[in-house]
């Protein structure tokens, strides 16, 4: 099932919906009395009984509908309720570009996982714009990730139960200023820029794919095909990452993770290719759909 978060051109109100199998039109979820003023709302307090019932509406047309057209985008979950969880150099061809990019050894084996965090005011939508900071960021970035949440409070999940946890998956830009990564040493300011996390356009949830979920993701800047791996060559899985993080703290329902970026990032070419004013990104990754935003 895709779920979309929208709002009505007449008004601004945060409305929750079914996209249809064409991706053109929305099915209110209120239309089947199932009644939640936003994602966040929805992902805490729905119950077994109100998914099965929307799951069972999903391939099915309706009298109430909304054509896409006459709706503004916005991000699936507009306003996380906590910085979003990321990893880092979670693909070793990356890693492998980042080590150049920073001129320093990658360090050899990796026995755990990198972890940071991403501040998100407010996340930008498809078709939104990206903030270039003339001034402050002189190397603009872009990263396509696999993103999850979590749909129940996880304490001490082992990998054999972690995707009973996850509610659903949707994309992430985790938009980058290097220049500020490598003066401050670490990565939170770098990339908790206010616009820098493009997210969605949609959330699909979890039923629709495998356990773990072997998909393509691909980046394109201005048309041109940047980034191109799959969700399989992951470092450090889906699996290992929900259980390693949940025996040292509680992972909120809601709580999204972003599980990191393969290759062909602007740092990764040589020389850097990084984004200017005018370019178009597109994030795209199989079965979930592709998440255009343009930099201003």
């Amino acid at each position: 099932m895709k779920l979309i978060t929208y709002r009505l051109k007449e008004n601004g109100n945060e409305i929750i919906g079914i996209l249809s199998k064409d991706e053109q039109k929305i099915y209110p979820i209120s239309q089947f009395d199932i009644n939640y003023s936003s994602m966040n709302q929805l992902i805490e307090n729905i119950s077994s009984a109100e998914l099965e019932l929307l799951k069972s509406k999903d391939q099915k047309e309706h009298d109430q509908l909304v054509f896409r057209d006459n709706t503004i985008n916005t991000a699936p979950i507009p306003y996380p309720k906590q910085d979003i969880i990321c990893l880092g150099i979670n693909y070793l061809a990356h890693a492998e570009e980042s080590a150049r990019f920073k001129q320093e050894a990658f360090g050899g084996e990796r026995p755990y996982a990198v972890y940071f965090s991403k501040r998100v005011n407010e996340a930008v939508a498809d078709c939104g714009t990206i903030p270039s900071y003339e001034g402050l960021v002189d190397s603009l970035d872009y990263e396509a990730e696999f993103a999850l949440i979590i749909g129940k409070d996880a304490r001490n999940v082992s990998e054999e139960d972690a995707f009973e946890y996850i509610f659903g998956y949707t994309i992430i830009n985790d938009v980058s200023a290097r220049n500020l990564q490598t003066a401050h040493k670490q990565w939170y300011f770098g990339k908790s820029l206010d616009g820098f996390t493009p997210m969605g356009p949609i959330i699909v949830t979890r039923d629709e794919f495998e356990n773990p979920p072997h998909l393509n993701i691909k980046s394109y800047v201005n048309g041109e095909l940047r980034q191109d791996s799959n969700t399989e060559l992951l470092i450090f899985g889906i699996a290992h990452v929900i259980s390693e993080l949940s025996k040292g703290m509680t992972l909120k329902a809601g709580t999204i993770i972003s599980m990191g970026t393969p290759a062909g990032v602007g740092m990764g070419f040589t020389p850097p290719r990084f984004l200017k004013k005018g370019d178009v990104i597109e994030c795209e990754i199989e079965g979930i759909g592709k998440l255009t935003n343009t930099v201003e």
